[in-house]
């Protein structure tokens, strides 16, 4: 399967289960995790790449995230600049990827975005404008993870 669309890229997410969203979500986030140096949702990362992780623990490496998320949220009022702003979306979305899941809930999908959005606050912040590829580099990560 070769995703070429975000209508396409959305199912695929959607059929996956929670376990597999939350991994391939966690790739995701990596793509853009240089824009975020809190360790806070680099654990959240490692937590939601673990296939073994307990509800206990998720709940645990949530309420982490959120906390960074919530601090990266507020740097951004402060700074008012494009490369904090990156940051809270890198954390928002790793809070995707271990946030409790309920019935059709698409983690993946939303992290996914998150991580687009990061992507855009740094390519305005270089200058270079509101252009990047982030969309499809998450779709060849899709398709590679649903191959291995």
């Amino acid at each position: 399967m070769s995703i070429q669309n975000d209508k396409d890229f959305r199912a695929a997410l959607a059929a996956l289960p929670i376990t597999g969203q939350r991994q391939v979500a966690a790739r995701f986030v990596r793509q853009v995790l240089d824009l975020c140096g809190d360790v806070r949702v680099r654990a959240a990362l490692a937590a939601a790449e673990r296939a073994d992780i307990s509800a206990a623990e998720l709940v645990l490496v949530a309420q982490s995230v959120h906390s960074a998320r919530v601090e990266s949220y507020t740097q951004c009022g402060r700074d008012t600049g494009w490369a904090p702003q990156a940051g809270h979306f890198v954390a928002k979305a790793a809070e995707a990827c271990v946030r409790a899941a309920a019935t059709g809930d698409n983690l993946a999908w939303d992290a996914a975005m998150q991580a687009r959005l990061a992507r855009t606050c740094q390519t305005v912040a270089e200058g270079i404008g509101t252009e990047n590829n982030e969309a499809q580099a998450q779709y060849q990560l899709l398709d590679t993870f649903l191959k291995d």
